[in-house]
């Protein structure tokens, strides 16, 4: 009889408690549900770590990918001779698209034909050499050092002495005035505009053999009286300068 009491006097006070708080006194979990419980928050966990590496994998593919993407570059078709002059007509002739990691692509590469139109070979390039900015020269360069750039010409024999070997498009000369048999030094390093054959027909940069028998020359206009009078009197030599 006082057992049922006590344990009416327990439900009494839960049930005040309850009143009071307005919850019910907490049910103690099973070894079930504790299992159960575990299990779900480790595979919400292994879930998050496969995301965070899928996301890292992604990554790395795609640096990996960068490091082998492609650039286009161009190489020469054909041997491209000291002054020949890159044009739109002629640049299929002498250029050869491929592509290379970007990588490997220095940062002077031609990328494309355009940025060498109206630019001239600095020297001799063999096929499958890789073209860069570096070897063309653009007339705007070639004529910077002139206030007044004009074309001269002029036959080879009006000079005293032509040395130094074949003259072409391209190449450079200096020009002495011979007095007195002593040379003095008048116009450094002026560029070869063109050269002509006997018949007055362009040389080609490709040829190598034919003499040239008329040259233009770019000179500043100022000095354009001293060199014809020069070239007149026969005291002008022209020296090839070597590469």
């Amino acid at each position: 009889m006082r057992d049922r009491k006590v344990r009416h006097g327990v439900s009494e006070n839960n049930a005040s408690v309850e009143k009071k708080t307005g919850r019910r006194a907490s049910k103690e979990m099973t070894p079930e549900e504790r299992r159960a419980r575990v299990k779900t928050g480790g595979t919400i966990a292994a879930l998050i770590a496969a995301a965070a590496v899928f996301v890292c994998m992604i990554q790395m593919e795609k640096s990996i990918l960068a490091q082998y993407e492609k650039g286009v570059i161009y190489t020469a078709a054909a041997v491209i001779h000291k002054g020949q002059m890159i044009t739109e007509d002629n640049y299929r002739e002498y250029f050869v698209e491929k592509e290379l990691d970007k990588a490997c692509i220095p940062a002077t590469a031609l990328s494309t034909p355009e940025q060498l139109y109206g630019m001239a070979a600095v020297y001799d390039i063999e096929p499958g050499v890789l073209l860069t900015e570096g070897m063309f020269e653009s007339l705007e360069s070639i004529r910077s050092g002139l206030d007044d750039p004009v074309i001269a010409g002029f036959k080879a024999e009006d000079m005293y002495q032509v040395a130094g070997g074949v003259l072409r498009a391209g190449d450079r000369i200096h020009i002495y005035y011979v007095q007195d048999q002593e040379a003095v030094l008048a116009w450094e390093s002026i560029y070869i505009q063109q050269a002509f054959d006997i018949s007055g027909k362009s040389i080609e940069a490709a040829d190598r053999t034919t003499a040239a028998q008329r040259l233009n020359i770019y000179l500043d206009k100022r000095d354009i009286e001293d060199f014809y009078t020069g070239l007149a009197s026969g005291s002008l030599r022209a020296v090839k300068v070597c590469d």
